[in-house]
């Protein structure tokens, strides 16, 4: 649980800094493939030669998580607003419930009970108008929804399954390595000519690539494996109400303060839905891996 609280904190701060330095200066495409590949970086010292079967599953699951997430994502702009784009992204733990439950072949409805609640909460803190004619773009987020929740249960269940002989550090690699495979093409194919122009820019870019994402993913989805599937869900509605704390604190953002406690209220209510033996429910813990 502690991986994913840091790593809720760490982002909050990380997508203040997108939108403040990068977002509408620099090509998304470019900022996404110096990301990752300063992510892999990080991680390529501590690669090790593994059983072709793991290497790929853990390059695939990168490929998903990380490279189709962010194209999904970012063609979502093309289509929504900031806010729609926000508050359709509040969907994902219900993705990540459902599915690790299909995959699992069981069903939890306290599991999908909390990851409602999230969302309800995460959607009484960003909701704002929404204009016509969204559905197309409604469809890209939730396809960059299910990228980033089947990375991350597919991360869990395969080291669930997978006795491994090696710690996570050292297989990560594979993981960026399958990321980066999806973010070079992407950008050259679609990557535009707005390239970062200043200090600050690049130095906001090497954070991001060398800690948001070389470190925060490997934290978040070594969290995963630690969490049942039912608190892993309502984590990922976490970074809003963080987002918006760090908005407010740092960058003098106006926020309406009681829908930002309601729903964090909810969020918190959501986290004890999934705690074991919460509302006279037991016997449903799920397999966690060191």
């Amino acid at each position: 649980m502690s991986y994913l609280v840091g790593v809720t904190l760490l982002w909050a701060f990380s997508f203040s800094l997108i939108g403040v330095y990068l977002a509408g200066q620099v090509d998304p495409y470019f900022a996404v493939l110096l990301r990752v590949g300063l992510a892999l970086l990080v991680f390529l010292p501590f690669m090790r030669r593994l059983p072709w079967l793991l290497a790929a599953k853990l390059s695939a699951l990168g490929a998903v998580q990380l490279g189709l997430m962010y194209l999904f994502y970012y063609q979502s702009f093309l289509l929504l607003s900031v806010p729609e784009v926000l508050i359709f992204t509040i969907f994902t733990p219900v993705y990540i419930t459902l599915l690790y439950d299909a995959l699992q072949q069981r069903f939890r409805y306290r599991f999908l009970l909390a990851a409602v609640v999230a969302v309800l909460g995460a959607a009484i803190m960003r909701y704002q108008g929404l204009t016509q004619g969204y559905w197309l773009g409604f469809i890209i987020v939730q396809c960059a929804n299910l990228c980033f929740a089947l990375g991350q249960v597919g991360y869990k269940i395969l080291l669930e399954k997978q006795p491994l002989v090696i710690a996570q550090h050292q297989l990560f690699a594979w993981f960026y390595a399958g990321a980066l495979a999806v973010a070079l093409p992407a950008w050259l194919i679609l990557g535009g000519t707005q390239y970062p122009d200043s200090a600050t820019q690049w130095s906001v870019l090497l954070w991001l690539g060398l800690v948001a994402s070389g470190g925060g993913y490997f934290w978040w989805n070594k969290g995963a494996t630690r969490v049942s599937s039912g608190t892993l869900a309502v984590m990922n509605n976490m970074l809003i109400p963080a987002g918006l704390l760090v908005n407010i604190l740092l960058w003098n953002r106006e926020e309406n303060v009681m829908t930002l406690l309601a729903g964090s209220l909810l969020l918190i209510f959501s986290c004890l839905l999934c705690k074991p033996g919460s509302i006279a429910i037991t016997g449903e813990a799920d397999g966690q891996t060191n």
